[in-house]
């Protein structure tokens, strides 16, 4: 849908949607066709704007208006909306949330490269380059429905997913933005029972840490959206913190000896955050004893690569690049 949406200058704003759909509904006796819809807005000035060229397309292509028979109808399911332009931008959103869930464009703007924790705003982040200028009237449609806001930090040239619709995108958007982070075809079976086993374990921490902070604290599960922030769960040390500062790496494992694979980036961000970052060894096979404690480990980049005693390390891979051309 956003592919062949991207032609378009303006995919309208609540104010256009507003008169739009409330024109219809009080005018049920009266067959509208696309054109007498445009004739309706010809030379006017809605928002700034008096160009409405994408607009009936978006609608139709979400399912808000129904052609049938070449007359443009409402969709019943949005009528209830229409008492106040509020009401409506929610049931917008609703509507333009579920019809995107399946675009492939979509998730190529709400996809890991582009998708960051926000710890100060508590928010998903998404930065500005996920848009680049083929989807800029997505972009704006978006920030006119509060769906997405400019990030109040400037420089960073990003914007904030907007908290208030955050139930909305969980529950049509991220089941299958999880389904496309599993990896390449051959390796789906065991890579998705690999993320069954992290899902799980992460769970189980978000679940540990909430008791752990009595109650008190929302814990952040990023890696439900995010699979390269280099860490699973931004949580608290104390109740009385304000910001998180407990980054959890989850890892979950079998058998009586912990153990666990390190990514680069993980290894980066422990680096970077140390005492901040904590890993979280999971056994699968006891987080169902209500006396289970994980192994929690504190700033492990110096705790574990340091030690020789308690830790064997194993490397693994080697990258092996070419840096001169045998003569």
């Amino acid at each position: 849908m956003l592919k062949e949406l991207r032609r378009y200058g303006n995919l309208g704003t609540p104010s256009y949607y507003f008169e739009l759909l409330n024109t219809l509904e009080e005018n049920k006796g009266v067959s509208y066709t696309k054109t007498d819809i445009e004739q309706l807005f010809y030379n006017r000035v809605i928002d700034g704007r008096s160009i409405f060229d994408g607009c009936l397309e978006l609608a139709v292509n979400i399912e808000i208006l129904i052609i049938e028979n070449k007359y443009v109808k409402l969709n019943d399911g949005i009528i209830d909306s229409l008492n106040s332009i509020n009401q409506m931008n929610d049931k917008f959103v609703e509507f333009l949330f579920k019809a995107l869930k399946d675009d492939n464009e979509f998730h190529k703007i709400f996809c890991s490269d582009y998708l960051s924790h926000d710890i100060i705003y508590k928010s998903l982040q998404i930065n500005n380059k996920a848009f680049g200028f083929k989807h800029s009237n997505f972009k704006q449609l978006l920030i006119d429905f509060g769906a997405i806001k400019t990030h109040p930090t400037i420089a960073l040239s990003s914007f904030i997913i907007n908290t208030r619709y955050k139930k909305l995108f969980d529950k049509t958007i991220l089941p299958e933005i999880k389904q496309r982070k599993i990896g390449i075809e051959e390796f789906r079976k065991s890579i998705e029972q690999q993320q069954i086993y992290g899902e799980e374990a992460e769970k189980y921490v978000l679940e540990y840490e909430f008791f752990r902070l009595n109650k008190q604290k929302e814990i952040d599960w990023v890696a439900e959206y995010i699979v390269n922030e280099g860490y699973d769960i931004a949580s608290y040390n104390q109740v009385t913190d304000e910001f998180p500062n407990r980054f959890i790496e989850v890892k979950s494992y079998d058998g009586s000896t912990p153990y666990f694979f390190w990514s680069r980036n993980e290894y980066s961000v422990a680096k970077r955050k140390k005492d901040e970052y904590w890993l979280y060894l999971i056994n699968r096979s006891q987080i169902t004893n209500s006396d289970y404690v994980p192994l929690m480990i504190q700033n492990p980049f110096e705790s574990i690569l340091n030690d020789d005693q308690y830790w064997d390390k194993q490397i693994e891979k080697y990258k092996i690049e070419l840096i001169k051309i045998p003569i």
